[in-house]
Parts: structure tokens; C-alpha cells; sequence
């Protein structure tokens, strides 16, 4: 879909095709590719490149154009909250006219970024800043949902709020690798900003947008080692709540064996003939006050064996520590 621009009064404003100096096209046709191929003398790589999502950010300058391919994070609709993604979208800058081609329709000149620019360079660069804007948005959105699976992790032990965690975990390492790539073409952009033409304050928004954008990718850092840690520590809690489980469901079938086989012993009749001479109401509330004793005796004796098997274990791990820390081996 095409759409068309003009750059007026320090806004950008719709406009029609008589006065449209910023042409975008969102998710292009192949008449519009080939429109694109005509106008810009575009050969068919470039033009794949700036729809590629996988593409790497980079700027190349022609005496014609200049040519940036620039990563954003997409849209997330309600739906993929946990799904995180990047995307490429290729910036043809000429001296009378800017060519944006999205994989997208979403336009965002609509946003307070877009007020006070009186070039086509500087709508260039406030499309560089919205887009570390949009990086920021999401980060606050995936600290809120990490702080969420947190939450839901305490109460259970199912893996998916895990695996929901490793896709955001694997979303921020995307984002990281697609702000990476996005310095260096405003690093690149910096360094050939007289050349490029731009104006004294415009020189100054791109050191303010180099700032702001090492700061976004310094938060992104930040917020993968955080989600690395906690699913490291989660994976350990969540495997450590499962071994206590199984050694309280082990004890239970312990203390319940010997229980059994008396059970059954008396079941055959064999408990009626030993007792014959004695009321069966005495009998049998004698046996069930026996078995729960065994089976008490049972539960005291073995968690106490584990305790001092727990505490065997903590007092060599203590020494070799301490042997460690004064420069002596371990036997």
C-alpha cells in the first residue's frame, strides 16, 4: 500500500501525489516494486533487503540516495504478548524527496516525535528516535509480564510459565542484536553528517539519539541477564520442588509397607485365629493402634536418618570450603 506525505509547517502531514515529497510503502505490491525498482533505480537485492527481517541494519551512500536499512520491533497485538520480534524496513533519502518501505502498515507519523522538523533529514532521524522509543515501550512491557511469570512460577510448577520465559529471554537477545546494528549506522551517520547535509541542531539530535539509543540497549542488557538469572534460578527451584516431592511421596510408600503386609496377613483370617479367645472389637482396635504406631516409629526413623544424612553432607561441604579458603587440599 502506498501512502504520501509532505513535510509542512514542521509537521508531516497527508498530502497528495502533486506535493508528496515522503512516499511510503507498506507491505508493496509487485507493481509497486516495481514502481520502487524505476524511481529509485533500485536493483532487486536492495529492494529484498528492506523487507527482509532478518537483514542486517546498515547505511550506504550513492550520488543519488542515501541508503539505510534500520531494524524496529514490531507491533504486538494481545494475542503474541509474549512473542517479541524485529523487523526491517529500508530509508531512500534524496535531496527533494524520502522513500520508506515498511513489511508493515503501521505509519507512525502520527507521534509527537514527528513535530518541529523542517527537513527530510530530520524526519529521518525522528524516525530513528521513535523507533528507540518503541524499543523502550517494550522493554517496560516484558519487565511487567517478567514480573507476572514471577509471580505465577511461586504458585506453581508448570513449565509453560518457563518456556513463556525463555521466549522472552530468546525476544531481548533479538532486540539486542537489532540495536546493535542500528549503532553502528548512527555511529556511521554521525560521522558523515557534513557530508550527508545536515544542519547544526540536527548534528545535535543525532548526539542526543546516539545517548538515548545507548541507554535503550543498556536497559536491554540489563533486562536479558536478569531473565537469564531467574530462569536459571527458576529451572533450580522448580527441579528442587519436584525432588521434595518425590522424597515426601517415597517416605509415604515407605511408612505404608509394613502397614501392607500386616494388613494383609490379617486379612487372611490369620489374625481372627491368634486372637480367638479375644473380643474381635479389642482385637482389631489393638492392630490399627499398633500399625499406626509402626508407621510413626517408621516416619520418625527415616526422616531422622535423612537429617543426618543432610547434615553429613552440609558439615564436608563446609570443610572442604574452609580447607579451600586456608590453601589446603581436600581429602
Amino acid at each position: 500500500m502506498k501512502s504520501l506525505y509532505e513535510l509542512k509547517d514542521g509537521s508531516v502531514l497527508s498530502s497528495t501525489s502533486d506535493q508528496a515529497n515522503i512516499l511510503v510503502y507498506s507491505t508493496p505490491t509487485d507493481e509497486e516494486k516495481h514502481e520502487l525498482m524505476e524511481t529509485l533505480q533500485l536493483d532487486q537485492h536492495d529492494l529484498d533487503s528492506a523487507l527482509d527481517p532478518d537483514e542486517i541494519s546498515r547505511v550506504d551512500f550513492t550520488p543519488d540516495y542515501i541508503y539505510t536499512i534500520w531494524k524496529r520491533p514490531n507491533n504486538v497485538s494481545f494475542e503474541q504478548a509474549l512473542k517479541f520480534e524485529v523487523s526491517s524496513l529500508g530509508l531512500f533519502l534524496q535531496k527533494e524527496r524520502l522513500t520508506i518501505i515498511l513489511g508493515e502498515s503501521t505509519v507512525p507519523f502520527g507521534y509527537k516525535e514527528f513535530h518541529g522538523v523542517t527537513s527530510l533529514g530530520g524526519v529521518t532521524l525522528k524516525f530513528f528516535l521513535h523507533t528507540i522509543h518503541h524499543f523502550l515501550g517494550h522493554l517496560k512491557v516484558i519487565k511487567q509480564i517478567n514480573a507476572e511469570l514471577q509471580s505465577k512460577l511461586n504458585l506453581t510448577m508448570e513449565n509453560r510459565y518457563l518456556l513463556q520465559m525463555f521466549t522472552l529471554g530468546e525476544s531481548l537477545i533479538y532486540y539486542l542484536n537489532a540495536l546493535e546494528g542500528n549503532s553502528l549506522v548512527l555511529t556511521k551517520v554521525r560521522s558523515n553528517a557534513e557530508k550527508i547535509g545536515f544542519s547544526q541542531d540536527e548534528i545535535e539530535m543525532i548526539d542526543d539519539i546516539i545517548i538515548e539509543h545507548k541507554q535503550c540497549t543498556r536497559q536491554t542488557q540489563i533486562l536479558s541477564s536478569v531473565l537469564s538469572g531467574l530462569m536459571e534460578a527458576r529451572g533450580s527451584i522448580v527441579n528442587n520442588n519436584m525432588n521434595v516431592l518425590l522424597k515426601n511421596l517415597t517416605l509415604i510408600n515407605v511408612v505404608f509397607l509394613p502397614l501392607n503386609l500386616l494388613a494383609g496377613i490379617g486379612g487372611m483370617s490369620e489374625f481372627s485365629m491368634m486372637t480367638g479367645g479375644v473380643n474381635w472389637m479389642i482385637a482389631y482396635a489393638s492392630l490399627l493402634l499398633g500399625m499406626i504406631a509402626l508407621g510413626l516409629a517408621t516416619y520418625v526413623l527415616l526422616v531422622r536418618k535423612i537429617e543426618r544424612g543432610h547434615l553429613k553432607v552440609r558439615k564436608a561441604s563446609f570443610v572442604r570450603s574452609f580447607k579451600k579458603k586456608l590453601g589446603l587440599k581436600p581429602r
